[in-house]
This record gives structure tokens, sequence and C-alpha cells, in this order.
């Protein structure tokens, strides 16, 4: 059973969306400094890293992320390679030829490099899924989207698709590393933190290959 990490490492001075904080992981006791144990603790967004938008996250009425279903955030997933496009749009899924009968999709982009240690920044020109190909993933029945970036649609470009993907009911992950992880088929394991009422979480994912 091979098990890939698909999540990003947490830690000061990693990239995060601009304008969200920055993240601040701090050892404040340590052993042997009138301490018994080495405690830390960590101030950053919700959006940090590897995690999951709720639907109040754009919409005004929608839940938070203590009440996503847990069922589609585990099970059954396709890794879609799509490593030359610079937007991801209906036309371009179409070409793609997800296989029928997928629910959960991921997809793997030229993003996954900007997780690299040379790449400390935030990258404005990442891949990202068009309004149509919101629409187009929706009208095929997917209930899951995975994206190697810190969003699934493009910079500047992020209401109408989220707005789509979330209306719908798709379950959005983002700020996957996507780098050792080929196309086809696996088991996906992503669990986000139990945060009541939030509009994200921080979350934990893998791929099991099948």
């Amino acid at each position: 059973m091979q098990i890939y990490d698909i999540s990003v490492t947490i830690e000061n001075g990693m990239p995060v969306w601009p304008g969200d904080p920055q993240v601040e992981l701090e050892r404040i006791a340590e052993i042997g400094k009138d301490s018994a144990a080495n405690i830390s603790k960590i101030c950053m967004g919700l959006h940090t890293g590897t995690h999951v938008d709720a639907p109040v996250h754009f919409l005004p009425d929608g839940t938070g992320v203590d009440q996503l279903a847990l069922k589609i955030l585990t099970g059954r997933v396709y890794v879609l390679e799509m490593l030359k496009a610079n937007l991801i749009d209906a036309a371009a899924l179409e070409k793609a030829e997800i296989p029928p009968r997928t629910r959960r999709l991921i997809i793997k982009t030229r993003n996954s490099q900007l997780w690299s240690s040379s790449n400390k920044g935030f990258h404005e020109n990442f891949v990202g899924i068009t309004a149509d190909g919101a629409q187009y993933l929706v009208d095929h029945g997917i209930k899951l989207i995975g994206m190697d970036y810190l969003s699934v649609a493009p910079f500047k470009q992020g209401q109408i698709p989220h707005e789509i993907f979330l209306k719908a009911g798709v379950v959005l992950v983002e700020g996957l590393d996507l780098s050792k992880v080929s196309q086809g088929r696996y088991s996906l394991y992503c669990l986000p933190l139990k945060i009541l009422d939030a509009d994200g979480a921080p979350a934990r994912a893998i791929l099991i290959g099948v």
C-alpha cells in the first residue's frame, strides 16, 4: 500500500494569500527552561496551506466547515494531470476525458512546483478553474474538487467559480502538493479541523494507491 502525503507543511515564511495573516509558529516553553514539556503556539489564517473551504466562505447563508460531509472528503478520487494548462476552462476539461462517474476530482497542474523550497513568495500566475470550468464540473456531477495552490480559481477571478461550486454543494480542497503524485485513481482521506461555523479549516490530506 503506497501512501502519498499531499499536504503542505505549515511553517514560518510559507506563502499565504495576499492580505491573510502570516504564519507565526513559536515555541513558548522548552524542556529544561522551567518546563517539563515543549509547548508551542500558532497563529495563522484558516485558509493557510492545505485547507478546505466551507460554503460560508463565499455564501452569506452558507454552513461552516464543521458541517461538511466526511463521506465526501473520503473515498475514491481521480487525479487528473493538466500540466500544460494556464487556465482550466470547460473546453480544456472536455478534452481531458475525465472518467465517467467520477465524483471526486483532484487536478494536478504546474502549481505543485510552486511549493518547492525555492518558491517562498505568493505567485499570482497560478493555474485555476474559470467560471465555465466550474459549471462544467458541477454539471458532470463532481462533488469534491482539489487544486494544488491556494485557490481553485485564478487570481482576482475567485468569486464566481467559488460561488458556483459552493452553491452546488461541491467541497473545495485547496493548497495541495501533488508533485509526487501521478494521474490515476486513488483513495482520498482529507480531514479538516472541526471548527464551529468556520469559513475554512486546515486539513491533512493523503492519497492511497488503489
